[in-house]
């Protein structure tokens, strides 16, 4: 696999990764990966997406709050495995970004 790392532009909420920045499109983070790191962080997009999926389907069922507390507790743990790698591929404005969101407070190792 090649090693290269390559700039990457984030858009989280529609769950897209671009290899130029897009005008028409508003990113929110910069990364930098090589082919490993893209396709590790791509499973985290469609792992975070399923969980998301499941929480949604859950939401419209109503008296399944155990199993819901679980879907949640997947969803809110894709998302930590998600801007955790972000935040490690991240350039420092991405960094100083997350750092502000206060979602990684746990996982952050400077």
């Amino acid at each position: 696999m090649d090693q290269t790392k390559k700039s990457y532009y984030i858009d989280i909420e529609n769950a897209q990764v671009y290899a130029e920045p897009v005008k028409a499109v508003e990113w929110q983070f910069k990364i930098h990966a090589n082919d490993q790191e893209m396709q590790e962080l791509a499973d985290y997009i469609e792992s975070n997406y399923d969980a998301d999926m499941k929480t949604f389907e859950l939401a419209h069922v109503p008296f399944v709050e155990d199993k819901e507390k679980a879907e949640n507790h997947n969803y809110d743990a894709s998302m930590e495995d998600m801007y955790k790698l972000i935040y490690e591929l991240g350039d420092n404005e991405t960094r100083r970004n997350i750092e502000e969101m206060g979602i990684l407070q746990k996982g952050i190792s400077k």
